[in-house]
């Protein structure tokens, strides 16, 4: 089983790390393209260096995953907007954001590093300059440049590995990279993709440090060999790296999926579907909930499963509840209506949002729905996923039961299940397709005043496929043919060893033996 793991993930680096290093090469040089002129420029102009300063440091301050997040819906609204008014679009999703995120977070220290270095340099170098005759411009560009160099160089050392490590992070907007080891080896509890992942990302990280350690060393021994041994070393890493990026077959139909196990699974078994159709596909990974819908919505994205009530409460805000099939129903023709997305079915089965708890700890204090769990919970810690407390479905069913928590905690989805087992918590939000909860011996309460709408799975497809009939058929063997137990059991096998692939072609095998 190791060794396959291992298999699988060599399989996978030759595209994963060359997206990674596209993407932190192209923001590196967009960082030093801007950077540079800003400091030069600067550099005689304290107030205005201290501001350029002061907005890179703030910018330095914001998490790497907000930071990439955030361009995401910026890009979308621009794009919509210049497709409005200037009549094309352009893609929101994956590398854009991707890119002028990271090369934002490269700016402090090459800024910072070019000006210390280039006003360091003394007033004696600058009155010898001008006995000689030198121009301004030219002591800048002969003496000043050269003595700053080293200087500037450590500042891009410092960008180049903070750039790299925070590539990593681009996977939940769409950009492929190193981090998709991460994100879906947190999510399958596959721990050799997580130490693959981050091992391939801090090996990428050292080289190209060591690269340009010896450029820098090159550039203050003022000896060109040892500056080109460096710049070739960077050189053909990069070109290593991208080589087998750019010949392989581009796929032409893109699944996504959202940032836990099941949605993997279902993504896998989709592209297999396709390309059993005689099509390519591929897949693009741990997007969030909005990124995901947003970019079907924009076609960047062909097709994915969703959730009726993440809609139904997120996206159109009802408040009401009304039955499976209502809900299904309006769903469908409020996507088709508003985005032009189309809903080929439901697959089956609900991934409903509920609360859970230890099954001994429920029966020691009678507690068999979510008012029972009222009475207890002003002593009680409740965990949740990232997502779940910022969630309307959290506020309706805390409000429906007047729930009040001693205290609230956020954790990975799978890490939730056994700290209910275990008691490090009391209550979970749980899913309920999840194997996991029988595997730790859970109980879902129930949910009597019905404040949570129906989660049935549903195929969405993108407008731009709406009409695209080999697509959708290679997709409707799906619909109507997956039942909660059976996604109980691939979720089960997913967190438990076996990849998204072969949990994949194990679903498609149980399918067609019903």
């Amino acid at each position: 089983m190791l060794g396959l793991r291992f298999s699988e993930a060599f399989a996978r680096l030759p595209d994963y790390l060359g997206s990674h290093v596209l993407v932190s090469m192209v923001a590196m040089a967009l960082g030093l393209g801007i950077s540079l002129p800003l400091a030069i420029f600067a550099l005689r102009r304290p107030r205005l260096r201290s501001v350029l300063l002061g907005v890179a440091s703030t910018i330095q301050t914001v998490p790497g995953l907000a930071l990439l997040t955030l361009f995401y819906p910026l890009l979308l609204a621009l794009s919509t907007l210049t497709e409005k008014t200037l009549g094309f679009g352009f893609s929101a999703l994956g590398f854009l954001p991707s890119v002028l995120a990271l090369a934002l977070y490269s700016m402090l220290p090459i800024l910072r590093n070019s000006i210390t270095g280039l006003s360091g340099v003394e007033e004696g170098v600058h009155d010898a300059a001008r006995a000689l005759g030198l121009t301004r411009r030219k002591t800048f560009w002969l003496i000043d440049v050269p003595i700053a160099m080293p200087i500037i160089m450590a500042g891009i050392r410092t960008a180049t590995v903070w750039v790299i490590g925070t590539a990593t992070l681009s996977t939940p907007i769409g950009q492929t990279s190193l981090g998709n080891y991460i994100f879906a080896g947190l999510q399958t509890q596959n721990w050799v993709f997580v130490l693959f992942g981050c091992f391939a990302a801090a090996a990428l990280a050292l080289l190209v440090d060591r690269c340009l350690a010896a450029m820098e060393l090159g550039v203050a021994r003022r000896n060109q060999r040892i500056f080109a041994l460096g710049a070739g070393g960077v050189t053909l890493i990069v070109l290593a790296a991208l080589a087998p990026h750019f010949v392989r077959v581009q796929s032409s139909y893109s699944i996504g999926a959202k940032t836990f196990a099941e949605q993997y699974i279902l993504a896998a078994l989709m592209e297999q579907r396709v390309d059993a159709a005689g099509m390519t596909a591929s897949t693009r990974e741990g997007l969030g909930s909005t990124v995901i819908f947003n970019a079907l919505a924009n076609n960047e994205i062909d097709a994915y499963v969703e959730y009726t009530g993440t809609i139904w409460a997120n996206l159109m805000g009802r408040k009401d509840v009304k039955s499976r099939s209502e809900v299904m129903a309006e769903v469908g023709a409020w996507a088709k209506e508003k985005h032009g997305i189309t809903m080929v079915g439901g697959l089956g089965f609900e991934n409903a949002y509920a609360l859970a708890m230890s099954r001994k700890r429920a029966e020691e204090l009678g507690i068999r729905t979510i008012a029972d769990l009222a009475r207890h919970a002003p002593q009680m810690t409740i965990a949740g996923d990232y997502e779940f407390f910022a969630r309307p479905e959290w506020r309706a069913v805390k409000a429906a039961y007047g729930l009040n928590f001693a205290s609230q905690r956020q954790m990975q989805a799978q890490f939730m299940y056994p700290a209910a087992a275990n008691g490090d918590v009391d209550v979970v939000s749980a899913f309920s397709s999840d194997g996991l909860i029988a595997k730790y011996d859970l109980v879902v309460l129930e949910d009597p005043k019905q404040s949570l709408p129906p989660y049935d799975a549903i195929l969405l497809v993108s407008p731009a496929r709406a009409n695209d009939a080999k697509f959708i058929d290679a997709l409707k063997p799906l619909i109507g043919k997956i039942d909660v137990e059976t996604m109980r059991d691939a979720n089960l096998r997913a967190n438990t060893g076996t990849s998204p692939d072969e949990v994949a072609r194990w679903l498609w095998k149980e399918i067609g033996a019903k």
